[in-house]
């Protein structure tokens, strides 16, 4: 198994999940695509055991095709600096770079495939953006919008960061981890079948 410790030849997939890594945010909704990204190493025995470019990152095959996982060890607001750098070093294009994070447009349980397109208000992704110099990289956008919002709470009036770094409840906690198996899916779709594959069986 390639363990990406040196330059690989061929086509990389750099696979990212977002997050903060502190301990205290370890459930916290913003950190969805941490989650997400754990379970996608286990399933194909990866281990992110590796320290590179401010990052946690694992290394292996995925259907014959090489990837890098990486979890950013500096905060969300500056996950660019993280990434660019894992670009640079595996000589990555941005059309094989996969960004998985939440995203409060997204009801729970629902995930979005995009080949390209703007932050959308994610800071983590509004960095990334800035320091790629492009906007044209897959991502996988996980729901994380309340179940219980209503016409008469509109969902505006909530505080975004305050509800974005608190825990999943009790109540939505089997809800998410469904959606990890899916994201899973998505992933191995992207590499397999290229986004658009993906994006007309996930969306």
């Amino acid at each position: 198994m390639w363990n990406g410790s040196a330059l690989p030849g061929g086509i990389v997939k750099l696979i990212v999940g977002l997050g903060n890594p502190d301990k205290r945010y370890v459930n916290n909704r913003h950190n969805a695509g941490f989650r997400c990204l754990d379970y996608y190493a286990r399933r194909h025995c990866i281990k992110l055991n590796h320290r590179r470019a401010r990052s946690k990152i694992g290394a292996g095959k995925v259907e014959g095709t090489k990837v890098v996982l990486a979890k950013p060890r500096t905060f969300m607001n500056l996950s660019g600096e993280a990434v660019a750098a894992l670009v640079r070093h595996y000589h990555i294009a941005r059309g094989d770079l996969i960004i998985i994070y939440d995203d409060l447009d997204i009801p729970l349980g629902k995930i979005r495939i995009r080949e390209r397109g703007s932050s959308g208000g994610h800071k983590g992704v509004k960095s990334i953006i800035s320091k790629l110099g492009g906007q044209d990289f897959p991502r996988i956008r996980v729901g994380i919008a309340p179940l219980d919002i209503s016409v008469d709470t509109p969902f505006r009036e909530i505080d975004a960061i305050e509800y974005v770094l608190s825990d999943f409840t009790a109540k939505e906690k089997p809800v998410i981890k469904e959606v990890y198996s899916e994201v899973a899916d998505a992933v191995d779709c992207i590499i397999t079948e290229g986004v658009m594959a993906a994006m007309n069986r996930f969306n």
